[in-house]
């Protein structure tokens, strides 16, 4: 076998309909609350914040969505996306696996971000909204998320973690130059951040604190609206393309994967790759193993708890049922920007409560480690969330090794770790510690 092979669909094969997971579950997913009322929320109040198309979206239990041709012509400047086997990993591990990963960081914006970008910025033109606020972490979404609404002709304002903010100065710069706004959150812009600095002047952020920042922005703001780049159901369901094409992949490869690996920060791209083969565990008793990969220093699924909480840290969002580490929870500013958010999005905890899948978690040093030596077999340098994926790809790989047993192993790439290099400069000259 050739040093890379590539397992190539064409722009024909980009999925036409998006897949809703909440159609095949043995039991339905718990409702959103409202946060004043603890009753299930309504359409109406949903609108406070989200246009009604995306709203209705998110609330839908059709199987299958279509994807508007507009945003499939837009997804075709990027999709199909590479599903590639690591035959030089596999010969650096001498294993008898066989790995292969899904690489997302092909998109214009370098991440899978862009697979709901697009559409929410679509969904929010045709409703009218002038302006979208939104939060991010790493910058992979509001990178993303300016792009798209440069697309749509929408003004686009991102809160921005500090912690990342200062880490990752081009992924800001890559926001501006699709013209968004991008404030280093918290801010003093917002009452929320200015409670917060008050506290702790050198709070270094969370993704909970960037979205109740842009939450007061939206009911603040004439013609704005929220987006969000995870954790929700319109969202997960967005990013199923990765599944969907990894299917179609796979079976020109002519094997099935015994396990399907994604890092987890909120759950989007984990339920994109994943969320099709969920369907057929539910569907068909297939045995594939699905394992979920979470920083150590942010386990929500490995040691969180499973109950109703908010989805920032100012209680402003409806109470998802999630496994969370508490809406409070301040992560250490680990590089992993991405990941760093205290709960996880309803439908992936409520595959995790149903035995659908697995969690395990990593500390950064040997995610690091591993990304490194992706990087030296493979020639792409992946994001440090990725990583994530990479290192629970790797270990299984030398445990087919060790029992001398052959597996098919996918993981999506979630991302490319261009933009990230300082991470990599710190963990190369040994400044990077576990925290």
């Amino acid at each position: 076998m050739s040093e890379r092979t590539s397992f190539t669909l064409t722009q024909k094969d980009i999925p036409t309909h998006w897949y809703n997971i909440l159609a095949d579950f043995s039991e339905p997913v718990p409702p959103p609350l409202h946060p004043a009322t603890k009753q299930p929320v309504t359409l109406a109040d949903m609108t406070a914040i989200f246009p009604e198309n995306l709203v209705m979206q998110e609330m839908s239990t059709e199987r299958h969505v279509e994807i508007p041709a507009e945003v499939r012509d837009i997804y075709a400047l990027w999709r199909p996306t590479p599903l590639l086997r690591a035959v030089r990993l596999e010969k650096a591990l001498q294993t008898p696996a066989h790995i292969y990963y899904k690489y997302e960081g092909a998109s214009p914006a370098g991440s899978h971000k862009p697979n709901t970008a697009v559409p929410q910025a679509y969904y929010n033109k045709q409703a009218g909204t002038k302006r979208l606020a939104t939060e991010t972490g790493a910058g992979q979404w509001g990178s993303s998320l300016a792009m798209a609404c440069k697309m749509f002709d929408i003004e686009c304002v991102v809160y921005m973690v500090k912690v990342s903010y200062h880490q990752k100065p081009y992924r800001k710069m890559l926001m501006h130059t699709w013209g968004a706004t991008v404030h280093s959150s918290p801010t003093k812009h917002t009452h929320v951040g200015r409670t917060i600095l008050e506290k702790d002047p050198e709070c270094p952020g969370s993704l909970g604190i960037a979205i109740s920042e842009a939450i007061e922005d939206t009911v603040h703001h004439k013609d704005t609206k929220y987006s969000l780049g995870s954790v929700l159901n319109h969202v997960c369901m967005h990013q199923t393309v990765v599944g969907q094409e990894c299917m179609k992949q796979m079976e020109l490869a002519g094997e099935k994967p015994d396990i399907v690996i994604g890092c987890v920060g909120g759950g989007s791209n984990f339920a994109g790759v994943s969320f099709p083969y969920i369907r057929e565990k539910i569907v068909n008793k297939d045995p594939v193993r699905i394992v979920a990969v979470e920083p150590s220093v942010c386990p929500k699924l490995t040691k969180g708890e499973h109950r109703y909480d908010f989805g920032d840290t100012a209680g402003m969002t409806p109470l998802l049922m999630m496994y969370t580490l508490g809406h409070d929870f301040m992560p250490p500013a680990i590089h992993a920007g991405g990941l760093r958010y205290h709960g996880m999005a309803p439908t992936v905890s409520h595959a995790r409560k149903l035995g659908l899948i697995e969690a395990v978690s990593y500390e950064q040093a040997k995610v690091f480690e591993n990304g490194v030596l992706f990087a030296q077999n493979e020639g792409i340098v992946p994001a440090p969330e990725s990583s994530h994926a990479i290192t629970a790809a790797v270990d299984e790989a030398i445990k087919a090794r060790e029992e001398g047993k052959k597996r098919v192993i996918l993981f999506n790439l979630s991302g490319h770790g261009l933009l990230d290099l300082a991470s990599y400069d710190s963990f190369m000259a040994g400044h990077m510690k576990n925290v």
